[in-house]
């Protein structure tokens, strides 16, 4: 594979967390958000690949012999999974793959800005983008002018409208589905459900949606209202004080929302309005601080949505060296609640 030498001095300036974050104009996640789930010491998926995703991401080729370029380009790493994703992916190749250099760019939550992004990354020459959209159709053109100009694209953690050689993620319907599951089964008799969404277009937000309305379907579970936090920790505070002052006292049974960072929000606000032994909330993600609220008891569960960072460079490299890889790569989701979090807090999805 041809090799583009002079690709970007943003590749060098990406290795370094402080660096980049200042670089790309991001406001820094909590920083008990982005010390757990590290992509480890081994050139190998992490523990939530199962025997079907190791086989899919078996990278035949020598590691030290990988010579390529990619581009990763992210909605937002101003949340949790976003600021790791794009700080974790460039060290997991520098550890291991010598000969790769990764350029990063951070959407900022803008779709209009991470198209653009993404543009320019193909111009610098890379060989293969790791994307994770925005809004799934509107960064469906960037896309397909990348895989025109002969750039191998890795869908990374959300979908896109675009045709792409591999796409790696949890389901997040089958997410939705747990954490409706979940509540259904605690709530036998029935319960009224509050719905803290993603962002609008997003495509963990529809399927998340999806899921849980699947899951509740036919069961006296009730969603009463369902809002847009957008992913955001301070908006899932604001969004659930508007709930509690517009439902009373005993008109809210549970708050679903769509990650845990809306979900730490929710928790905030009801606990500030002393309504925390009414309200069970429910959430996504499976961050090291959800594992902490729910030992504590003030978080009822998380289902798991493990980073791709290890995945996502090993199936960097696999295209780089020119192997076959799967359309579809799935990582596991998992409920965590009081019953087994003690087996996840030394691995935390994220």
């Amino acid at each position: 594979m041809h090799v583009h030498k002079n690709i970007t001095a943003l590749t060098a300036v990406v290795l370094s967390l402080g660096v980049a974050m200042s670089a790309i104009g991001c406001s820094r996640a909590p920083a008990e958000q982005l010390t757990a789930g590290a992509s480890g010491d081994h050139f190998t998926p992490s523990i939530y690949c199962g025997e079907r995703c190791k086989a899919q991401l078996t990278l035949t080729a020598d590691p030290g012999a990988v010579d390529c370029n990619v581009g990763v380009s992210w909605s937002s790493a101003s949340f949790p999974y976003g600021a790791k994703s794009t700080t974790q992916i460039p060290e997991f190749a520098k550890k291991f793959l010598p000969h790769m250099s990764v350029a990063v760019a951070d959407g900022q939550g803008d779709a209009t800005t991470q198209s653009g992004q993404v543009d320019d990354l193909v111009a610098q020459g890379i060989d293969v983008l790791i994307v994770s959209p925005q809004d799934a159709s509107a960064l469906s053109g960037a896309v397909t002018r990348a895989k025109a100009a002969g750039v191998k694209v890795i869908a990374a953690d959300r979908k896109v409208d675009a045709d792409v050689n591999t796409y790696i993620g949890s389901e997040n319907v089958e997410a939705g589905k747990v954490a409706g599951a979940a509540v259904v089964a605690a709530h036998p008799e029935g319960a009224r459900v509050v719905e803290l969404a993603g962002s609008l277009g997003a495509s963990p937000t529809i399927d998340r949606g999806n899921g849980f309305r699947s899951a509740i379907a036919g069961s006296p579970v009730e969603i009463i209202a369902s809002q847009s936090a957008d992913y955001d920790r301070a908006q899932g505070l604001k969004v659930m004080e508007d709930l509690l002052q517009r439902f009373g006292k005993g008109q809210i049974d549970a708050v679903y929302a769509h990650n845990d960072q809306m979900a730490f929000g929710a928790i905030q606000a009801i606990t500030e309005a002393g309504r925390q032994d009414e309200i069970a909330v429910y959430g996504v993600d499976g961050e090291s601080g959800a594992l902490d609220r729910i030992k504590r008891g003030t978080y009822a569960a998380t289902v798991g949505y493990p980073l791709v960072v290890n995945e996502s460079v090993i199936a960097a490299a696999k295209l780089c060296s020119g192997e076959a890889i799967d359309k579809r790569i799935v990582l596991d989701s998992t409920l965590i609640d009081a019953r087994n979090v003690d087996d996840y807090v030394a691995n935390p999805p994220q």
